[in-house]
């Protein structure tokens, strides 16, 4: 048995009736953390012996875990039936609320996902994953990055019946003919699976997990992922219906992001989002429609698009579009045009510097002539270090007429800062043209900004629905005085 180093963390978490301790250390030999659980009410002694009633049942119920999940309630109540039978018998003075916790026990071992949906209910994950059945489940923590689990699964047979559960909960299908699975679950997490032979060490499953209270404005300025001065230029930015890009790498927190600064929407326009995957919470003092894309069914019918849900936007007389990721041209010239006919815009995309973003945007396969690009005003660039895991706003730029980025403010790293290297002139411009705002206007309205953002941080506000009612009565005292 190796050798504990350091002890990282440890907390608990409640899976039903069950308590499972969670310890993260460093062993001797080994490069990357360890992710250990363990369930605290139930010992060793008795999970010895729930194994064994596991294998009883194997003999006494002629059923596998995948006939027993597609089986219906009839037979589930069998089975439950015989669980409590071998339970009495090798527990025969146990109480009803330790026979609730051992019966719940064993049907996720053996009808549920077993020790994954502990996973699942830890809040403090992101992402989780099987290789295959020779590795342990790794886990992407949000403190410590990657960890390697103490959890394995037995066998490729086993992945695959997880993979038919999840597939079968979010209405598709997984087969050797179609080996790919990309799909939603009701409580928002992301799943991917993959199928030997294709994913060639064996069967794979991700799963990203829906955080269950949306990331704020506040949250991100309290982490450090932006400073007020940032969050408040950003505000002024959709305030003024100014058209922002939210850019960055895969998970350094662009949806996130664009969930936050969707606080700053004024609450008496229309906003339609138009996304894959419903990963957005508006607050719920917003006029908001959300919208998903649909795959198409085995017969290769009933494809919703992301174009074409972006096209049905534009006949809903929306004041704001929020879209979840331009990929392809078409999306992109349907929205740069809804810009150019007076509609605020607000995507994301793929691209790791504020350059980089008008790159993709004026090569292929996006291919925006760059004539266009000045419909977009402010791009806001997001960095997940992957070596301290931090995710921090890298770059927020205005767009010239021309086209080109001007960087206003600017990630430093070595002092973990984000700093105002250039004040804006095509914003300025903008708001004066069409709000009569003067550059002390401007300023002294980012101030005031400012102010309110730092009373939401000192007075903790963090649910977005909670910051939504406050910016609210802010438009309201705005509007009527």
């Amino acid at each position: 048995m190796k050798r504990r180093i350091e002890d990282l963390d440890s907390y608990q978490v409640k899976v039903g009736d069950t308590v499972v301790n969670i310890e993260i250390f460093l062993e001797e030999e080994e490069v990357v953390p360890t992710y250990n659980i363990s369930i605290l009410n139930i010992s060793t002694t008795t999970q010895i012996i729930l194994k064994k009633i596991r294998d009883e049942i194997v003999t006494k119920v002629s059923l596998s875990p995948s006939g027993l999940a597609e089986g219906g309630e009839k037979i589930k109540e069998v089975f439950i039936r015989e669980v409590n039978t071998l339970i009495k018998k090798y527990f025969p003075n146990i109480d009803p609320s330790t026979n609730a916790l051992l019966v719940n026990h064993i049907i996720r071992e053996y009808i549920g996902l077993g020790d994954l949906e502990i996973l699942v209910r830890d809040s403090q994950l992101e992402e989780i994953v099987i290789n295959n059945s020779k590795e342990p489940v790794w886990v992407f923590h949000r403190k410590h990055g990657w960890l390697k689990t103490n959890i394995e699964v037995p066998s490729e047979k086993r992945i695959r019946h997880y993979i038919t559960l999840i597939a079968r909960e979010a209405g598709r299908d997984i087969t050797l003919l179609k080996p790919l699975l990309d799909a939603s679950l009701e409580s928002g997490d992301r799943v991917n699976a993959t199928l030997f032979p294709i994913s060639s060490k064996g069967n794979t499953l991700t799963i990203r997990k829906f955080r269950e209270r949306p990331w704020s404005i506040v949250d991100f300025i309290q982490s450090k992922t932006v400073n007020i001065e940032g969050a408040a230029l950003i505000w002024l930015a959709i305030e003024t219906e100014l058209s922002t890009i939210i850019s960055g790498g895969t998970a350094s927190g662009k949806t996130s992001m664009l969930n936050a600064v969707s606080n700053f929407f004024p609450p008496n326009q229309r906003i339609v989002s138009i996304e894959d995957t419903r990963e957005l919470t508006l607050p719920n003092t917003l006029h908001w429609i959300p919208m998903e894309t649909r795959l198409p069914n085995p017969e290769g019918k009933g494809e919703i698009t992301m174009l074409d849900l972006i096209v049905n936007s534009l006949r809903m007389r929306p004041d704001r579009i929020i879209m979840g990721e331009i990929r392809r041209q078409k999306e992109a010239e349907v929205l740069f045009e809804a810009m150019h006919t007076g509609h605020s815009v607000y995507a994301t995309l793929h691209a790791n510097d504020v350059d980089e973003t008008i790159a993709r945007l004026t090569n292929p396969p996006i291919n925006v002539p760059k004539a266009l690009l000045s419909a977009v005003s402010m791009v806001v660039v997001m960095n997940r270090n992957r070596r301290t895991t931090r995710r921090r706003v890298l770059q927020i730029a205005e767009i010239t007429n021309t086209g080109d980025a001007r960087v206003l403010m600017q990630y430093e790293f070595a002092r973990d800062e984000l700093f105002t290297v250039n004040k804006p002139e095509r914003i300025f411009s903008t708001l004066k043209t069409f709000n009569g705002m003067e550059r002390a206007d401007v300023e002294r309205d980012l101030r005031n900004k400012e102010f309110i953002l730092k009373q939401l941080c000192d007075k903790g506000v963090k649910d977005v629905h909670s910051i939504g009612h406050v910016l609210a009565n802010y438009y309201f005292k705005r509007i009527h005085g």
